[in-house]
């Protein structure tokens, strides 16, 4: 297959007032989840070096779309005539077992998913714990792929579709439709976007104080720039709330840390807003809704390498102190997905040390006290929390973190 990593829709192109979604792209490794991405827009999103290696996603891969409708039928092809309908933003997140804490963090920023299911392969154990995050993280409107009908047969396909609907009975995903698809050959694609443009957009909350979640975080500038056209340090993420725009003067929190005397700390990070930008669209305000990139006028060698991805950006006062303790109320699966084996979920219990994913970034906290459904950790990684936010609760079983659970922040 060629890679193509030309966007088609790097075209200037107004997308104030298109209604906006930002929509994940999950499931088991292997699955086609990244070559579906490319199929519905245009992106590839395996663009590090390791990950073009090894064949899998590595780090949140992102890339944006518009919609159009034309004679019934929706695509994204820029030349189309067809009225623009939506403007989707997607994450591609890991597959893989090792970085499901990768995926949570884009979880984070997700209003709806794209579960994806091999029709070849069938339901993997990352497919459930996929699942299940979804749920943790409080995303309901899901829409199946069922990929590589290609690579079966009309009956095969028959069967896989009904194990589908057997895996997501009683489950978030019951209702959700379920597509046949071949990313490969660009088979039912429009039928995808359709679905995409079926789904509700969410309450933004425009009036309330700005989050912005930063999932990623970089140096733009190439080598050998010329001074006077340095840029400074952008962010990459999702604003969850609120409105920003160019000028305003920001805080991120934890922020920068730095090690002393064996002891890490944690300083907040002020700066200002130069330029934002929605994909390959420039704006001057921004709302909830798609990925956002921000430059700002820091100094590169604090965004560099992501060194503030899972940090919280909004205008200055708005955020609450970082804290090294957290209050839950926690609700535990009843089994512990992503094994190969069933196994029931052990209560937590003092001293039990966890991994909390936390918008996107991820924490590892000790219990210090639990009552009922009530749980006050300790953690080892200050957070920014905030109230009433979902979180995913994880335990190292086996060398691996498992999700265990969710929490909501008291």
């Amino acid at each position: 297959m060629t890679q193509n990593n030309e966007n088609i829709n790097d075209v200037e192109e107004n997308i104030a007032g298109l209604p906006t979604l930002n929509v994940g792209i999950v499931g088991h490794i292997d699955h086609g989840k990244t070559t579906l991405l490319w199929r519905l827009t245009g992106k590839w999103t395996d663009t590090h070096s390791e990950e073009l290696k090894r064949g899998i996603t590595i780090k949140l891969g992102y890339a944006d779309a518009v919609i159009r409708q034309e004679n019934g039928k929706y695509t994204i092809k820029k030349d189309s005539s067809g009225k623009p309908i939506r403007y989707i933003t997607f994450v591609d997140a890991p597959g893989h077992e090792m970085l499901m804490a990768t995926m949570l963090s884009g979880a984070a920023i997700m209003d709806a998913a794209v579960l994806v299911i091999s029709a070849s392969e069938g339901i993997k154990p990352q497919t459930r714990e996929h699942l299940i995050a979804l749920k943790a993280k409080g995303i309901k409107n899901i829409v199946i792929v069922q990929n590589k009908i290609d690579l079966v047969t009309k009956e095969q396909a028959l069967e896989s579709y009904q194990k589908i609907k057997e895996f997501v009975k009683g489950t978030i995903a019951e209702n959700s439709p379920i597509i046949p698809v071949s990313a490969q050959r660009e088979i039912n694609i429009d039928k995808v976007l359709e679905e995409l443009c079926k789904i509700t957009i969410p309450d933004r909350k425009l009036n309330e104080k700005p989050i912005f979640l930063i999932a990623r975080s970089f140096d733009i500038n190439k080598p050998g720039t010329n001074i006077k056209d340095l840029h400074g340090g952008v962010l990459g993420g999702a604003l969850k709330q609120g409105k920003l725009k160019i000028g305003d003067e920001i805080e991120i929190k934890p922020g920068y840390s730095y090690k002393k005397a064996n002891q890490f700390y944690y300083q907040t990070v002020k700066s200002k807003i130069v330029s934002m930008q929605k994909g390959n669209h420039k704006i001057v305000e921004a709302e909830p809704g798609g990925s956002l990139a921000i430059e700002t006028e820091l100094d590169t060698c604090l965004t560099r390498a992501d060194a503030l991805s899972g940090c919280i950006a909004s205008t200055m006062g708005n955020l609450p102190e970082i804290s090294s303790s957290i209050k839950l109320k926690v609700k535990l699966f009843n089994e512990i997905m992503g094994a190969e084996e069933k196994t029931e979920v052990a209560p937590i219990k003092p001293s039990e040390m966890l991994m909390l994913s936390i918008n996107t970034t991820t924490s590892v906290g000790t219990i210090n006290k639990i009552k009922g459904d009530i749980a006050e950790m300790n953690l080892k990684i200050p957070v920014v929390p905030l109230k009433d936010d979902s979180i995913g609760i994880a335990r190292n079983i086996n060398g691996h973190w498992r999700l265990i659970g969710f929490g909501e922040i008291i």
